[in-house]
């Protein structure tokens, strides 16, 4: 098709890219034409154990449908992981122009049984992981004024989740992360958004019941490429997909209320006011909220 979407000359890394989503990924960049390295320790859902193999099977089945890959067995949880992971990139293929930060784990326990043990790995592969791979990333994408990230948030972090203070916390992490790396990527064509996916992988099979029927991984790989593509005109947003339904996250700020002698008992009695959401306002970032603020002080109140 003359308007297919492609990815030829591009070379993206797949964190986590052996299972679930990150194969889903990994095959449907591959099919449009990228080089991918597919990075993958090779341990089990809580972080355990290595292998070479899962990474490697990828790998060669990308070859085996005439594309291009190579295997990464790198861990992202340290700085010194992260760098080898991008220049397996750069060794096999000389550039970086994609990574997908899919890599996670998980140890869930309620928040009163939640051990440094049970915190410190998840937040060390999801948010962590995804600072080391990307940083040194970042360095190459910068000197070639081009780049696209794609992290991998999740609903417990962005609505919450029971029993997952841990896997929450770094995935909210990441959409700060997401929208930082916005900011400072602008000026150097490095667009960064991130995804919120709902699709049974080794992660979730426990956690959605019988709609795990319909949440096949195949369906979140097209918002990921596409976010990952040359021609996706945003940048620091987050896209809830699963089940062929693709939606947007976004922050937003409801008008309020304002009294420049505000007191705690303004509060009280303002509170459904303060809360009321008719109205709200979308903040590209901290400076479209400093612009309503100063507004509203020199106006006096907020505007009906």
């Amino acid at each position: 098709m003359a308007d297919e979407l492609g990815f030829d000359g591009k070379v993206a890394i797949v964190t986590g890219g052996a299972g679930g989503l990150g194969r889903q990924h990994a095959l449907l960049l591959a099919s449009r034409g990228a080089r991918v390295v597919i990075n993958d320790l090779g341990g089990s859902v809580s972080g355990e154990g290595t292998s070479q193999g899962p990474a490697e099977s990828v790998a060669q089945e990308i070859r085996d449908l005439g594309g291009e890959a190579v295997a990464d067995t790198n861990s992202v949880s340290t700085p010194e992981g992260g760098a080898a992971v991008v220049q397996t990139a750069l060794d096999a293929f000389e550039r970086v122009d994609i990574v997908i930060n899919n890599a996670g784990i998980l140890r869930d326990k309620t928040f009163q049984n939640m051990t440094p043990e049970l915190l410190e790995p998840v937040i060390d592969v999801h948010l962590k992981g995804a600072f080391y791979v990307t940083r040194p990333a970042w360095l190459a994408m910068r000197e070639q004024h081009y780049g696209r990230i794609v992290n991998t948030s999740s609903n417990s972090g962005i609505l919450g989740n029971f029993g997952q203070t841990n896997y929450g916390a770094a995935k909210m992490g990441l959409v700060g992360l997401t929208r930082v790396l916005a900011a400072e990527g602008a000026k150097y064509n490095i667009k960064v958004n991130a995804i919120a996916p709902l699709a049974r992988t080794r992660m979730t099979e426990d956690l959605f019941g019988d709609a795990v029927k319909l949440l096949d991984p195949e369906f979140v790989s097209p918002i990921v490429a596409w976010l990952a593509h040359e021609d996706v005109p945003v940048t620091g947003e987050v896209y809830t997909v699963g089940g062929g339904r693709v939606g947007r996250f976004f922050i937003g700020m409801t008008r309020g209320y304002y009294n420049p002698k505000l007191t705690l008992e303004d509060i009280r009695d303002h509170f459904a006011e303060i809360r009321d959401e008719t109205g709200y306002m979308v903040p590209a970032g901290p400076g479209d909220e400093l612009a309503f603020l100063v507004k509203t002080i020199q106006g006096g109140g907020v505007e009906a």
